[in-house]
């Protein structure tokens, strides 16, 4: 059909198109103008004169023979409407029958073992495992030469955030790392939840301390975002104790709000810390 449409306008373009080259006669114009015969005529287009016909442009797309292409869409089957379409009656399901007269729970295989409890199990998920966030004393030390933290006062999990040292979402702490300890030239003192020998030792040796404080999920909430509580009308919720299986994991219970001075280590702790390390 798009063929013999083609044809035809290209046919009926090229016969419209037909140049003539004789001229009209000319005439004087002030004969036109007192001859009343040809004073009508004047205006009216000449039979002979020179016209050019331009071809009208066609293109092999138009809006109205846009469709989709063959097998791009298909009609949706009408279940159960008469069995001229094929799915009348049973509508595909059978006859009778626990799957042709409703649903079943999904996974039912008619009474055998489903494949779920075919398959063996491995590995588990321990609900008592932490995940901290790992910071190396490279990224702190970076962030304290370009301004954006203060070495003379204390550096929490609560700075680290605000400063872009670790990420947004801190679900159990802050683990600090020895990774580029070589950069720690002067004391700083932090508050973390873990810290690895490496860390703890270069601090140190910098004239620095670190100290291991324990905070529950609402604790760091308060910690971090203690705008949240002011927004809602409630106030601080106190610091909670470390269970027992974590006492001896950490120094000291988390202080809220956040702290801007360390606390120093006294002789106990002192202690304490050598019999750990013992």
């Amino acid at each position: 059909m798009l063929r013999r449409k083609l044809s035809s306008l290209l046919s009926n373009s090229v016969r419209n198109a037909s140049v003539y080259t004789k001229s009209t006669s000319h005439f004087p114009i002030t004969k036109l103008l007192h001859n009343p015969i040809h004073h009508s005529n004047l205006f009216q287009k000449p039979v002979n004169s020179f016209e050019v016909h331009s071809i009208r442009a066609y293109s092999l797309l138009s809006l109205n023979d846009l469709r989709d292409n063959k097998g791009a869409t298909k009609q949706k089957t009408r279940k159960g409407r008469g069995i001229g379409s094929g799915k009348g009656k049973t509508a595909g399901r059978g006859h009778k029958g626990q799957k042709a007269r409703g649903t079943h729970k999904f996974g039912f295989e008619g009474g055998q073992t489903p494949l779920r409890r075919r398959m063996p199990k491995r590995g588990f998920k321990n609900p008592f495992s932490l995940e901290f966030q790992p910071v190396g004393l490279g990224k702190i030390a970076r962030l304290i030469n370009a301004g954006k933290i203060d070495s003379s006062e204390l550096i929490t999990m609560k700075t680290l955030k605000d400063t872009g040292a670790i990420g947004k979402q801190i679900r159990d702490g802050v683990r600090l790392m020895g990774r580029g300890a070589e950069h720690i030239q002067w004391p700083i003192h932090l508050e973390v939840s873990r810290v690895t020998v490496r860390a703890k030792e270069a601090v140190e040796a910098a004239g620095g301390s670190v100290r291991k404080v324990y905070y529950n999920k609402l604790g760091f909430r308060a910690l971090l975002k203690p705008e949240w509580f002011e927004k809602k009308g409630r106030l601080i919720p106190k610091a909670a104790r470390p269970p027992p299986k974590q006492m001896d994991k950490v120094d000291s219970i988390g202080r809220l709000p956040a702290p801007t001075k360390p606390i120093p280590f006294t002789e106990e702790d002192d202690d304490k810390q050598a019999a750990m390390s013992a």
